[in-house]
């Protein structure tokens, strides 16, 4: 039994959580650790998200014979541009719609409130089986608004981490700009043999995925906050520009992202013209289809090939482990390891295969 892998899976997985919990518990010794890992890890993986977004742009200059040190400075100053340019071009528009959006919120927040009254009205007409029905929605409509409402207040302390410790972050793009041929390298050199070259493809495969993740789900998202934003501007929407904004940031979020961003593109609308939710569903819906048929398929493939409800539940649950940064991180930290099961389970298959054609021979 104890040859089997489900055995050593299991005493494995025992062993990880005895050490996690001593480790927890030792807190006068590795409390100063986890104080560190928790500084660096935000500034380590916005660099490492940076790196992925400008890596098929250096590849291009050092492919046309730039030196790694000029290929750095272009890629540096680009960013500086592109984002001073972002800034001068929307900018403005975006501090008069927040600006706007200011001043009519108490109005925002009265309409709302009529809107909620005459749901609530209509809803005593209804069949007693029906209430209930929508009774149990809006209970469940609540609670996820409630766990919203944690996983926003987790951004923005996220956020203002990430700008306290913002110096750290082009310390390590430039370090991976710099020398990122040379990570992979210093770990699988320590192996020989076939397990080093195990180690090797395991690493080439994790890179591959996200990178692969990390500039689709980025190029979907721009992608999708641009159509969303001329359909609303076309229908008249106010604050297009800021409901597309949103939408970007909320299309990170695979699958559910888009569902979450068209919540206060809807309250707005109804509060604007009733009329204006048909348009604001019209638009969702032809950007959410163009996205499933035409975008995600042409830019994503199958690099994840990960089935829509393990995306939620992956979703749902890192949302209630470690909040809105959980749900960014967890699609790709899952693709990780199931990069790693694979490899794991392929290794040992050809092992498999080469013992048994041993004892046939």
């Amino acid at each position: 039994m104890t040859k089997k892998l489900w055995f050593q899976v299991g005493v494995g997985i025992l062993l990880a959580i005895l050490i996690i919990k001593y480790f927890l518990e030792i807190s006068f010794l590795f409390g100063p650790v986890v104080i560190i890992i928790k500084t660096v890890i935000l500034p380590l993986v916005l660099g490492g998200v940076l790196y992925y977004m400008t890596e098929p742009i250096q590849r291009f200059l050092e492919n046309r014979k730039f030196p790694r040190w000029a290929s750095m400075i272009t890629i540096i100053v680009s960013l500086v541009l592109v984002l001073w340019g972002i800034g001068a071009i929307i900018g403005p528009h975006v501090t008069r719609q927040v600006n706007n959006f200011v001043e009519n919120a108490p109005g925002l927040t009265k309409d709302f409130n009529e809107m909620k009254d005459m749901l609530l009205q209509e809803k005593r007409n209804l069949p007693k089986t029906l209430e209930k029905s929508l009774d149990d929605a809006a209970n469940s409509i609540q609670s996820i608004a409630l766990n919203f409402g944690k996983w926003i207040v987790t951004f923005i302390q996220s956020l203002f981490q990430a700008v306290f410790l913002l110096v750290l972050v082009p310390f390590f793009f430039i370090f991976m700009l710099k020398d990122h041929e040379k990570f992979a390298p210093i770990i699988y050199n320590r192996f020989t043999g076939q397990r080093r070259e195990w180690v090797k493809k395991t690493l080439g495969d994790i890179d591959h995925v996200l990178r692969s993740y990390i500039q689709g789900q980025f190029l979907i998202s721009a992608i999708l906050a641009t159509l969303i934003f001329i359909g609303y501007w076309i229908f008249g929407v106010n604050y297009a520009l800021l409901l597309a904004l949103f939408a970007l940031f909320m299309n990170l979020i695979p699958f559910i992202g888009p569902w979450i961003a068209v919540v206060p593109a809807l309250i707005i609308a109804y509060t604007q013209d009733p009329k204006l939710v048909i348009a604001v569903g019209i638009v969702t819906l032809v950007a959410q289809q163009i996205d499933s048929n035409i975008i995600t398929p042409n830019v994503m493939g199958k690099t994840l090939d990960i089935h829509p409800l393990t995306v939620i539940t992956i979703i749902l649950a890192a949302g209630n482990i470690a909040g809105f940064l959980g749900i960014i991180v967890a699609i790709p930290f899952y693709a990780v390891l199931k990069v790693i099961v694979l490899n794991i389970y392929e290794q040992r298959r050809k092992i498999k295969n080469a013992a048994t054609k041993d004892v046939k021979e």
